[in-house]
This record gives C-alpha cells, sequence and structure tokens, in this order.
C-alpha cells in the first residue's frame, strides 16, 4: 500500500511540475528532454540535455547527484522511472552548487523520495533557507531554489558519504559558489572499475560590481586555485560536470557506438582545469581595466 501511494505521489508530482513557468530565459533550452542512459557500471545519466544529473544504483538504495531546475523535477523522475529504478530508493541527495539551475528540484525530489540531503556547510544553509546568499557572486542576478524542508546534514571536505556499498567523497572546490563540491567515487564494470569525477562549474561568474581580484571578498582568485589543483590531481577516467557540455559529454557520448571507452579520458580533468584558469585569467585582466 505504502509502494502504490507514493508511485502515485510521483506521478502526480509529474504532472502538476510540467504546467510550471521557466526560470530563466535559458531554461527551456536546459530543459530539453534526454533519455536516461547508463554512462557505465552502476552511474547513470538522469538529467536533462542541458543540466546533468546523476544517479548511483545498488540493491541497498541510490544517491543521486544534483537536481536540475524546478521544473526539471518530471524529467528526472520520468528517467529514474525509465531506467528501472524508483524515487523511493534514493537514499541520499547530494549537490555541486545551490543555484536554481543545479539545485531546483531538489527539494521536491526529497520529498518525493525522503532521502536524506547533506551538503557543505554553506550550501546547507541556503538550501535550507531558500535564498541566494548575500556573499554569492551571483547574489541580485539569480532567483533561489525551492527550500528544502527537510533538515540538511553537513560534512567536511574529504568526507566519505555511503548508501549501502556505495559511496562518493566530496571534495570543496570554492570559486563559483563559497560552497561549490565536486565529488568523486568508483563504479564498476566486469572487474574493471573506473574513477567518477563531478566536477562542479569552476566559472568566474557574478553580478557587475563582483570583484575576484579582491581578497576581502570570499571567494576570490586564490581560492579557484586550490579547485583547479584538485582537478589536476585527482584520479579522472570519467568527467561529469553540472552543464554537460562543459565536459564534452555529448561529443564523447556519439562516438560510444564505434568506441565503447569513448567516455573515458583519464585527462579531461587536467585539460578542464588549464582551459578554467584561462577564463579566470582573462576575467582578472578585465577587472583591472
Amino acid at each position: 500500500m505504502r509502494r502504490s501511494a507514493l508511485f502515485l505521489l510521483t506521478v502526480l508530482a509529474s504532472l502538476l511540475a510540467q504546467d510550471r513557468p521557466s526560470s530563466c530565459s535559458s531554461c527551456p533550452t536546459w530543459n530539453i528532454p534526454q533519455p536516461g542512459f547508463r554512462l557505465y557500471g552502476n552511474t547513470y545519466y538522469v538529467g536533462t540535455h542541458g543540466l546533468s544529473a546523476i544517479l548511483i544504483t545498488s540493491n541497498r538504495g541510490h544517491i543521486l547527484i544534483d537536481a536540475a531546475l524546478p521544473e526539471s523535477a518530471p524529467r528526472i523522475i520520468d528517467n529514474i522511472r525509465a531506467l528501472g529504478f524508483k524515487v523511493e530508493d534514493i537514499k541520499l541527495i547530494v549537490n555541486s552548487h545551490v543555484h536554481f539551475d543545479h539545485g531546483g528540484a531538489l527539494a521536491e525530489l526529497q520529498r518525493l523520495s525522503k532521502a536524506k540531503v547533506a551538503a557543505s556547510p554553506w550550501s546547507a544553509n541556503v538550501m535550507m533557507k531558500g535564498i541566494v546568499a548575500k556573499d554569492d557572486p551571483q547574489y541580485g542576478v539569480i532567483i533561489p531554489s525551492p527550500k528544502v524542508d527537510a533538515k540538511v546534514e553537513t560534512f567536511n571536505d574529504g568526507a566519505r558519504l555511503a548508501v549501502g556499498p556505495v559511496a562518493v567523497t566530496a571534495h570543496f572546490t570554492p570559486g563559483h559558489t563559497p560552497g561549490g563540491t565536486s565529488w568523486t567515487w568508483q563504479s564498476c564494470e566486469n572487474r574493471r572499475c573506473l574513477n567518477f569525477v563531478y566536477a562542479d562549474s569552476l566559472t568566474a561568474v557574478s553580478e557587475d560590481n563582483y570583484k575576484y581580484s579582491q581578497r576581502k571578498q570570499y571567494p576570490h582568485a586564490e581560492d579557484f586555485e586550490g579547485s583547479f589543483k584538485f582537478l589536476e590531481s585527482t584520479p579522472c577516467d570519467i568527467l561529469v560536470t553540472p552543464h554537460p557540455e562543459a565536459a564534452n559529454l555529448w561529443d564523447r557520448l556519439a562516438k560510444r557506438g564505434t568506441n565503447p571507452d569513448s567516455l573515458i579520458d583519464p585527462a579531461a580533468c587536467r585539460s578542464l582545469a588549464m582551459g578554467l584558469r584561462e577564463k579566470l585569467r582573462q576575467r582578472l585582466l578585465a577587472e583591472s581595466n
């Protein structure tokens, strides 16, 4: 009876969410449907075409990373179900950074699944208040994500969060937001285990008056460097990012028909760090002019 009620609640929430207006001018493009698919082993892509959401599965419950837009909830729910999994079997939800385009559907997915939510201390505070924090570089130019009504647990840098036999490790990567977090884990297939990196956004995007070159503000330029060094040093076989095109996911996926290992690129994280460092250099140069 309980599972039937949860199923009906999930379907009803999905139908209601389809009537939501878009959250931003870019959101209809970000929210284009994308059928869910296996990335490798027990790791699946369940997000939209423009915004990633990752499901790591086990027979004792699943972990969900990121939740796209508020209006993306039905897309994510449909993908999870189409892959043969149940939303109510999600036991842990974590986040890269708490902007509306990556945590927008988090509150609804938590309500449907009753999963535990965990975040960096800065992000947890934002989630539970349903605000854009004043020290967010984009304060004043973005909308908040819906408030998470459940308690959001916090963790330290390097914490390992487990659900049954699966676990993810948190890596604080400030820059895009003060509470940005990247995630690493392993997935195995036919006794071959690969290192996944879900690298948080690390672009220096802000409202017009924010200066990354001023140390009195946090995050500032030096904080990015620590995040870049994490990307350069962590084991990285398959890279995924909150905006999938930042990791060339669709280009790599298109080649999988002829190359089963097309998603694997041990140099991808280092290449991403190099490109991001150059973008930051250009931003700092513009601030000095």
